[in-house]
């Protein structure tokens, strides 16, 4: 066994959880803020950058989408490698740390690559959108994906870190702050909408009407600000034993264990008495994230759903009137600040209208289960996309019958903003049920010592919907380009079929939901110790 930490050590990182008179709502408010930030300076990039590939960069449609969501996907992915070294090695605090510096790198070089001129003696175009294209020198185009991956890199160990120490300061073996546990994951997420939302109707109009430079230099003093944040509040903060790591050594320990004794012969293995219970105890961990696979495998298609607001919703909101007044024009990204209003208000609906009614009738402390609160989000999910194709097939009528199909230029299509945003409306009540669903689901089920690597499983749903996205949107557009054909994805969206786009990933989503209910009803839930 392990000795015990240096209980006279005024160190907080070794400081066992007995002997810290921390944590509680004032911890985890104070780690709330700090994702705040975190998720000003993400979404101040990822919302409106489809328009910046499109536009600076000069790439088409489909293969602006497509890279969008590849970083977004790789964005998503990493945190499994982050959640691993931050449970066997770093901790959550360090990894926390050493992650936000990386971060503010990343982004300090994504504002510098947006600032590198392009070559004068190549010739600049008008773009379908209207706007004045100059082809970026292929050093700026590879100094800013270096610089983009490097925020994804860096996202690796903050996402899965940040949330898991956040809910790490409330004790599960107390009643009332367990209870309280349940809230921290709501009311987290309304944290990060509430910042999200904000961030894409400032970042989205700034870059789109001031510049990227500004645009993205924002952002990146932002998660310095954030940085002092975590910081200042390291002495209010829980740390736990586990928060040193040894997690992924014990399942090590456990697989070996499984491979030793099936070398044994069962005669030698009853002689022994059989395994230890320490053995037992990790092969029980084990199984317990095999468990988890049909659901994580049963969710896959919601990330698919959840990669369109900043891609091909943003692209078809740039084609719709957008003017509101004599003179504003709102910017296409900042059509996402309904998603996040939706999330906002069913968040505060869910938790103190829908969990009470909910719970008189179930008896279930938390109104409906994790299950079926997924369940629920992929659902509504399946209406958005619906809803969404039977906008774009009026959107596209709308497009032929005016006579601007074609047309080059940015001329709006004769139709409101307004009806795009129920999709918006929709994903964003979907989100709050399958998302914070997933949150508090792979939290909660995996063994104890992996809280990280369990809000990992769920950040790894959205980054493989990501790349199944990327790679539907690449097959599709080479498929329908064939023999001189006409892309789905058409730079000129009123010529492609996005339509037929959203009807394939519902088609998809429907399968889905079958497969979820069906692993869903045989899943048993772990038992907490």
């Amino acid at each position: 066994m392990a000795p015990e930490p240096d209980q006279t050590s005024s160190d907080p990182l070794l400081l066992p959880h007995r002997e810290t008179p921390t944590g509680g709502w004032k911890s985890a408010l104070f780690i709330i803020w700090v994702e705040v930030a975190e998720r000003f300076a993400y979404y101040g990039i990822s919302s409106n950058l489809i328009n910046y590939l499109t536009g600076p960069l000069g790439h088409t449609t489909a293969s602006a989408a497509a890279a969008v969501n590849a970083w977004s996907g790789a964005a998503s992915m990493l945190p499994l490698l982050g959640a691993a070294v931050a449970d066997s090695w770093l901790g959550r605090y360090r990894t926390i740390v050493a992650s936000s510096l990386l971060y503010i790198t990343g982004l300090g070089m994504l504002t510098l690559s947006s600032m590198i001129p392009s070559s004068e003696s190549q010739q600049c175009s008008i773009s379908a959108n209207g706007q004045r294209v100059c082809p970026p020198s292929s050093l700026q185009t590879a100094f800013f994906y270096v610089s983009l991956y490097l925020v994804a890199i860096a996202q690796s160990g903050h996402k899965p870190c940040v949330q898991a120490f956040g809910a790490d300061q409330f004790d599960v073996t107390d009643p009332k702050e367990s209870a309280s546990r349940g809230s921290f994951f709501n009311w987290w997420y309304f944290g990060l909408c509430a910042s999200g939302t904000v961030t894409i109707a400032l970042m989205s109009y700034v870059q789109d009407n001031v510049g990227w430079g500004l645009g993205f230099g924002v952002p990146s003093m932002v998660m310095l600000l954030a940085l002092v944040i975590f910081l200042l509040g390291t002495r209010t903060y829980r740390f736990y034993d586990s928060d040193h790591g040894g997690a992924f050594s014990s399942v090590g320990k456990a697989i070996g264990a499984w491979r030793k004794r099936s070398q044994e012969a069962a005669l030698q293995e009853l002689e022994h008495g059989g395994e230890s219970s320490e053995d037992s105890m990790v092969a029980e961990e084990v199984k317990g994230l095999a468990r988890l696979f049909p659901i994580w495998a049963a969710c896959l298609l919601y990330g698919v759903v959840f990669a369109q607001p900043p891609t091909l919703f943003t692209k078809q909101a740039a084609t719709l009137d957008r003017r509101i007044g004599p003179s504003f024009q709102v910017p296409p990204a900042a059509l996402q600040c309904f998603l996040g209003v939706s999330i906002i208000s069913c968040i505060v609906l869910y938790d103190r209208v829908l969990v009470p009614v909910a719970r008189g009738v179930s008896g279930v402390a938390s109104g409906i289960t994790m299950l079926q609160r997924i369940g629920t989000g992929i659902a509504l999910s399946l209406v958005t996309l619906l809803v969404a194709a039977l906008v774009e097939m009026r959107r596209l009528r709308a497009a032929r019958d005016a006579g601007v199909v074609g047309v080059p230029g940015a001329v709006p299509v004769p139709m409101s903003l307004w009806w795009i945003v129920p999709q918006y409306v929709l994903l964003g009540a979907a989100d709050v049920f399958a998302m914070v669903g997933m949150q508090e689901f792979f939290y909660d089920q995996v063994p104890g010592a992996l809280k990280s690597l369990g809000l990992a499983l769920y950040l790894s749903v959205l980054g493989v919907g990501s790349f199944i996205s990327s790679f539907l949107i690449s097959v599709i557009d080479r498929v329908t380009r064939r023999n001189g054909g006409t892309s789905w994805f058409a730079d000129d969206l009123n010529r492609g079929h996005l339509d037929y786009f959203y009807l394939l990933l519902a088609a998809l989503t429907a399968l889905e939901l079958i497969a979820f209910a069906y692993f869903s009803t045989t899943y048993v839930y772990r038992r907490k110790a």
